[in-house]
């Protein structure tokens, strides 16, 4: 059960492109709460691109300079929860 402060970043990552939902959903259900706050507040960022740009990003086509942002995508990508 996604708890109710959640459920709108739970339904903002729910994305037209099943990939990219296939890795935002689990990992936001499992895992938000433990992120710091920078974290969160940067995940909540990254749900602001488009698909296409966020799924470049987390299949390395699009690589940030930002060491928060990297280590995000890190943990995103670890992250292996199934819907």
């Amino acid at each position: 059960m996604i708890p109710v402060d959640l459920k709108h970043i739970y339904w903002r990552s729910r994305r037209g492109l099943t990939e990219l939902e296939l890795k935002l959903v689990p990992f936001v259900r499992d895992c938000f709460h433990d992120l710091s706050k920078d974290e969160q507040t940067l995940y909540e960022e990254l749900l602001d691109w488009e698909d296409v740009d966020l799924y470049d990003l987390l299949q390395g086509r699009i690589v940030s300079e930002d060491p928060l942002v990297t280590s995000l995508v890190g943990k995103i990508l670890a992250y292996d929860g199934e819907l």
